[in-house]
């Protein structure tokens, strides 16, 4: 007598997948790392943001340093809207030109070629000089940075994400020599 019973469940397969509180775990745990990580991921993108630009703009200083050297001739970095010619109105954020100043005049004309050209930043980023670098940097062939009256010419440049609570933001500072360098700052606001 054969008193072994049949299993039903043998030679069934079980179907591969997750079960609903399975997938309702998992759900829930990527949910908080979500939570949890996004600010973070998003205030690393806007200082990401801030370095890219600043060092766009540093490299158009440094640029028009070493052209100013190499011709023996004035050189400007100015804010320009449509890579053209230069603004008089606005922030530096509209775009730049670097251009060979052969007049000596701050401004570029038809005939002054222009070395370098930088669209437009972001809208979401302000980027204002103080009065002596609101407008232009002009680099004499010692290197050196003089505004277009012969007055020396020194000042910060500050690019921040536009805010009433202020934020990190970035600097970049010419001394009288001409040199600029960066640094980190804070802005009470941003406008």
């Amino acid at each position: 007598m054969n008193t072994h019973q049949p299993n039903p469940l043998r030679g069934r397969r079980h179907a591969p997948g997750f079960t609903l509180v399975e997938l309702m775990a998992v759900l829930a745990v990527a949910s908080i790392l979500l939570g949890a990580g996004l600010p973070a991921f998003t205030g690393m993108i806007r200082s990401v943001k801030l370095t890219t630009a600043t060092n766009d703009l540093f490299s158009g200083f440094l640029l028009a340093r070493s052209e100013a050297v190499k011709r023996n001739s004035r050189a400007v970095v100015c804010k320009s809207m449509d890579g053209v010619s230069c603004s008089a109105t606005g922030g530096w954020e509209q775009g730049w030109i670097v251009f060979h100043d052969a007049n000596n005049n701050g401004l570029r004309d038809g005939s002054e070629e222009v070395i370098s050209r930088m669209q437009a930043l972001p809208k979401d980023l302000r980027l204002s000089g103080n009065l002596n670098v609101a407008k232009y940097i002009s680099y004499l062939p010692s290197g050196e940075t003089k505004l277009v009256s012969g007055a020396f010419q020194a000042g910060t440049i500050t690019l921040c994400h536009p805010s009433l609570r202020g934020g990190e933001a970035r600097n970049i500072v010419i001394n009288a020599s001409g040199r600029p360098r960066v640094q980190k700052a804070w802005v009470a606001q941003c406008a």
